[in-house]
């Protein structure tokens, strides 16, 4: 069979949604001796960025968004089973959570959605989480990048907080940081020394990658 229409048909089912088709296709792919990450790389991830393009331009909405990403993670788990054990496929370690005194998460979760859809490993520490949390936890995991949300302007001063905290303790360049949140902001984040912002889910993933080089 065609490799590029399998790449292409990978493309559709994750902008149709077509959670009925997507494990028909991916093992397709494996039987005709496509390597996963070549399909996944060509195929699946290719749909999803283009999935976060229609979001941004307002084509799609959050539900359709969440569902095409739910379906990236169904390919990706089949497209990795058969991958040798021991082969480290993920692309970076995040560690987020929306900030001390905040209880807003939807936005976070789809941003946590979407980097896991791009074989990102996420640790979501939730909502109204501590300054020293991200610390710690970005610490215990080995974490390229520590990602704050603040959907309060009384609570945005945590993100600096915590820019502040990893700077005192040498830190600063060991986790990368990148900012997001209704009143956030491009300045507010070049105000405190974010190394990145994102305005949404999909920003949030070419941001990431572009903070890993990828």
């Amino acid at each position: 069979m065609d490799r590029e229409k399998l790449f292409k048909d990978a493309q559709d089912i994750i902008i149709k949604c077509d959670n009925d088709r997507v494990e028909e296709v991916a093992k397709l792919a494996l039987s005709e001796g496509i390597e996963p990450l070549e399909m996944i790389n060509e195929g699946f991830r290719v749909g999803i960025t283009k999935m976060g393009d229609l979001f941004e331009r307002g084509e799609v909405f959050l539900p359709e968004l969440i569902q095409s990403a739910e379906v990236m993670k169904k390919a990706t788990d089949i497209l990795m089973e058969s991958l040798p054990k021991g082969i480290d496929t993920k692309r970076g370690t995040v560690v987020i959570g929306t900030v001390q005194g905040d209880i807003h998460d939807i936005g976070k979760i789809l941003v946590v959605t979407m980097l896991q859809a791009n074989s990102f490993e996420v640790f979501d520490l939730g909502h109204d989480v501590e300054t020293e949390m991200f610390i710690e936890k970005a610490k215990e995991t080995n974490a390229d990048i520590i990602g704050t949300s603040s959907l309060l302007t009384t609570t945005m001063k945590y993100q600096k907080e915590l820019e502040d905290e990893l700077k005192k303790s040498g830190l600063k360049g060991k986790f990368k940081t990148i900012v997001g949140g209704a009143p956030v902001t491009q300045r507010w984040a070049d105000r405190i020394g974010a190394d990145a912002y994102a305005e949404n889910a999909s920003t949030a993933v070419r941001e990431v990658q572009s903070l890993m080089g990828s």
